[in-house]
């Protein structure tokens, strides 16, 4: 059997169920597991802490799948873990059919993501363990869900530091249409899980889009990062009196064009604009404008802590324009996705940047992720996107 034999004291942040063993903790490894297969880890003293997936190229050389001696992983233990997933969303959010089904280490399925679009199920998986069970979890999940068809997007930047390569392709079921048309409160959106960002659409931002909608009546938005404008679709359908949405991707943008004819909105309320979204909103600063209502959601500027300053500066810059492009008494919500950002650390951005724009800012709403991307207490590392509604 192989084993892991932590070095002395290096056990606690597993005491704690904390699920990442790091290389540098490891004293021995015991047998020659391969990538992925399941690893006992056992402290320095030879107590039981838990069943891990080896990952010999990574950092974190060990995700943890089960914390008793009593329930080594397999398929019976990932149908559970697989099956008390599925059981929380059902309760959490009735009647979706757009949904995340697993949030990795949340769920205890540590790299394993799982999107219901309606009867399509898009897989991703981005650790050695999760691929090492990709046929089980594609079974079950097809099993579970009653989907029609289990599609893979492992194809996320994290698993270069995994030492995997990407797929994507079909693996259960007829090859789903691309894009294909999802629904979500009463709007239509195309979504593309061949090609698009994460696996297609960004179900994190479910209960933010509403609120976007419930702010824009009567309102000039401008939509940032605009992808295929989520953000911007609910803006008009609340009655927006204009929108300016603006993305660097072509193919993102002729999508959110789709997506206004999907839902008969008017075509000469939203000026669709791409190029760099810095560069834009300095044009914007310089030609005078003022807008209402702001979102801000650009994509990850830091994946890791090592990089928060760097994306500090970025934050900081698009936040900073974004106050001086506020009519008095206007809205910004604005975003950070990036994990190796906190929370605290975001709101002391989005504070120096609205110091730097000579304006008095109030935050009125702590901005998280869908209930249907929980975060466990024993991992805070689950909680990546964070946002703050504010007025001036």
């Amino acid at each position: 059997m192989a084993r892991l034999i932590l070095k002395p004291g290096r056990e606690k942040s597993l005491l704690r169920r904390h699920p990442w063993v790091f290389s540098g903790a490891v004293a021995q490894v015991q047998g020659n597991p391969e990538a992925g297969a399941t690893t006992e880890i056992r402290s320095a003293d030879g107590r039981f802490l838990g069943w891990g997936a080896h990952s010999p190229q990574s950092q974190i050389v060990a995700r943890i799948w089960s914390w008793r001696e009593d329930a080594r992983p397999g398929p019976d233990l990932l149908r559970e873990l697989l099956a008390r997933a599925l059981s929380m969303r059902t309760r959490a959010l009735p009647g979706v059919q757009t949904v995340r089904l697993v949030h990795a280490e949340s769920d205890g399925l540590p790299g394993v993501i799982a999107d219901r679009y309606a009867n399509t199920v898009v897989l991703q998986l981005s650790s050695a363990g999760a691929q090492y069970w990709r046929e089980t979890l594609a079974d079950q999940l097809l099993e579970l869900t009653g989907a029609h068809c289990v599609y893979e997007r492992s194809d996320a930047d994290v698993l270069a530091l995994e030492g995997l390569q990407p797929r994507v392709g079909n693996l259960r079921g007829d090859s789903p249409p691309d894009p294909l048309t999802i629904e979500e409160a009463g709007l239509k959106f195309s979504v593309s899980i061949a090609t698009g960002h994460k696996t297609g659409f960004y179900l994190d931002q479910r209960e933010n889009r509403q609120l976007v909608r419930s702010l824009s009546a009567g309102s000039s938005v401008l939509d940032c990062f605009c992808y295929t404008g989520g953000f911007t679709i609910n803006a008009l359908a609340g009655g927006a009196s204009h929108v300016t949405a603006v993305d660097a991707s072509g193919e993102a943008l002729a999508l959110a064009r789709q997506n206004l004819a999907l839902n008969a909105l008017e075509a000469q309320r939203c000026d669709w604009v791409e190029g760099d979204v810095f560069q834009f909103l300095r044009r914007l600063r310089d030609q005078g404008r003022r807008f209402d209502l702001i979102v801000l959601d650009p994509p990850k500027f830091a994946p890791t802590a090592a990089l928060a300053e760097r994306a500090a500066r970025g934050y900081k810059d698009i936040n900073l324009l974004a106050f001086k492009l506020l009519a008095p008494g206007g809205w910004l919500a604005t975003f950070s996705c990036s994990g190796g950002v906190s929370r605290d650390l975001f709101q002391k951005i989005v504070a120096g940047a609205a110091l730097d724009a000579g304006v008095d800012a109030q935050i009125l709403r702590h901005l998280s992720a869908a209930p249907d991307h929980p975060v466990a207490l024993n991992f805070p590392e689950g909680e990546y996107l964070k946002g703050l509604l504010c007025r001036i």
